[in-house]
């Protein structure tokens, strides 16, 4: 099956997918779409004729065009089974589910680099101010995490003895978070689940200074 992912090395949601291929042992192909601000590549028609939304991820399949991280993986666990990204028992799946959501769904939106540019240009925020909401953003949702981990009292990884969708979806979330130097020191929990998952293979060449398309910064 030929896959095709238009990528872009700093996406925390394509790096998400770059784990999940990598881990289910998919052959794959990426192209890069470059989102830095001078480039802006998803803009463009070409680009927006194979994503409308013109956003990363997405992935060319035998099914048709997918976008969306949590699509695509859900895609890949359906035509994928094994090794699955999911846990065995009914909590332990609901568990992982809980900590992806609230990545997907309270953090990375209201994070997202289209979300900082707008309060830029239509607000003045400037870059102090950004950084703050940035943080708070991340720190109401890290609080969260922090809190489940302990009361579930989680040592490594979040379920089994193995990476689920839990470690799919907080290694890129850690990556953000030190890119943008935000103080990860009350959270033991969060950095031994990413330590655990960091150092796999999978996780090692889906990381953003892995990609073909990775600069210096």
């Amino acid at each position: 099956m030929s896959l095709l992912l238009y990528s872009y090395w700093r996406s925390s949601a394509a790096y998400r997918v770059r784990i999940g291929l990598n881990l289910k042992g998919v052959d794959y192909r990426q192209e890069a779409i470059n989102l830095a601000p001078a480039v802006s590549a998803q803009r463009a028609p070409t680009f927006r004729q194979i994503n409308p939304q013109g956003r990363v991820p997405a992935l060319a399949t035998p099914d048709g065009l997918i976008t969306q991280s949590g699509a695509i993986l859900e895609w890949l666990e359906e035509v994928y089974p094994a090794p699955s990204f999911l846990p065995a028992g009914r909590v332990e799946r609901a568990r992982v589910r809980m900590i992806a959501q609230t990545i997907a769904a309270d953090i990375h939106p209201l994070n997202n680099v289209s979300v900082l540019g707008y309060l830029s240009h239509a607000f003045g925020a400037d870059n102090a101010a950004t950084i703050a909401w940035y943080h708070h953003w991340l720190r109401e949702g890290f609080d969260a995490i922090e809190a489940l981990l302990r009361d579930w009292a989680v040592e490594g990884f979040v379920v089994e003895d193995r990476p689920t969708l839990a470690e799919i979806y907080i290694v890129p979330q850690l990556a953000n978070a030190r890119r943008f130097r935000f103080d990860l020191s009350p959270y033991p929990g969060l950095c031994a689940v990413g330590a655990a998952a960091e150092g796999l293979p999978a996780f090692v060449a889906a990381a953003p200074e892995a990609q073909a398309d990775a600069v210096a910064s």
